[in-house]
């Protein structure tokens, strides 16, 4: 890898940690608005906001060669990845639901091996699994038992694998599709695709509106920052790194959302959680850090004496 390129890559891997952690801490803003609306409700809310402004943004971009129907695939990808989302937690628990979700950095490598035949580096590898078990520490997906739950699998639980496997495949399709320049039209088909599907939705559930300044707040903060501006730099990011390392990079959310959460005392975490998070770093950094570092050891080794 060129210089040229091995820096690009570590601006956009920087520009996607900095989107985990905000992210992060929409969680509690996105929960705390679902008192005053309903999931579909708030969803339409937020993509129509998020759409209106890339659509300003993109204007006679989004209609650029091929971007229509790439946008609209990767609309309708990441509305299913919301949809089981959403109702997956109706049938299971939060710490479950987080924890399944996010086996998508399972997913992506595996995915990228089986479609792209794409072996992912050593260093990769080891932090996938790094992160996938800080993801099981973190979460505690098997401490809440449901009511009636023996330990296995509920339709809620299935729903939240079937959403990391759509948001894996999400990820897959915007390193692919992302271009350098293509980025704004992208982001703008696919947010109108997304708040279109969800308007689409209303008259086949059940509504709940009520205007409130905490949700008022949250529709614009999600529509505007973690909508538009955030799949806008997840694209330009991609665009610019691997989905794997994408997808690993991506594990960090659940500890950046922990620790937002412990800050204003929502919740309290332990050892194993502390240590789940522990582990998921550790495994971003192996990632980026440890195949460079061998192989510049190697390369040293390789050097001729003088």
């Amino acid at each position: 890898m060129s210089e040229g390129r091995e820096g690009a890559q570590w601006k956009a891997d920087g520009a996607l940690v900095l989107l985990t952690v905000f992210w992060g801490l929409t969680f509690v803003v996105v929960k705390d608005a679902l008192a005053f609306a309903d999931p579909f409700t708030f969803l339409t809310l937020r993509f129509v906001v998020g759409a209106a402004v890339m659509a300003l943004i993109a204007r006679g971009r989004m209609f650029a060669p091929g971007i229509v129907s790439k946008g609209l695939l990767l609309g309708v990808v990441l509305f299913v990845c919301f949809v089981l989302q959403t109702v997956g937690l109706t049938d299971t628990t939060p710490s479950r639901a987080a924890f399944l979700t996010g086996l998508n950095v399972l997913f992506v490598p595996l995915m990228s091996m089986v479609l792209l035949k794409r072996m992912p580096r050593w260093g990769t590898a080891v932090g996938v699994v790094l992160a996938a078990v800080g993801l099981y520490w973190l979460t505690r997906p098997t401490e809440e038992a449901l009511p009636g739950d023996l330990g296995g699998f509920r339709l809620g639980d299935w729903l939240s694998v079937g959403c990391a496997v759509a948001y894996a495949g999400h990820i897959l399709l915007t390193e692919r599709f992302a271009t350098k320049d293509n980025a704004v039209g992208l982001v703008a088909v696919q947010l109108v695709g997304v708040a279109v599907m969800s308007a689409l939705c209303l008259p086949f559930v059940e509504r709940k509106l009520e205007w409130t300044p905490p949700l008022v707040g949250a529709v614009l903060a999600c529509g505007v920052l973690a909508s538009a501006v955030a799949i806008l730099v997840q694209t330009w990011g991609q665009a610019r790194t691997s989905a794997v390392r994408a997808a690993l990079i991506f594990a960090l959310e659940p500890v950046f959302a922990s620790a937002y959460s412990v800050a204003v005392g929502r919740e309290v975490l332990g050892p194993k959680e502390w240590l789940g998070g522990a582990l998921i770093v550790v495994g971003v950094f192996a990632s980026e850090l440890g195949t460079a570092v061998w192989d510049g050891w190697r390369a040293r080794g390789r050097t001729p004496a003088a």
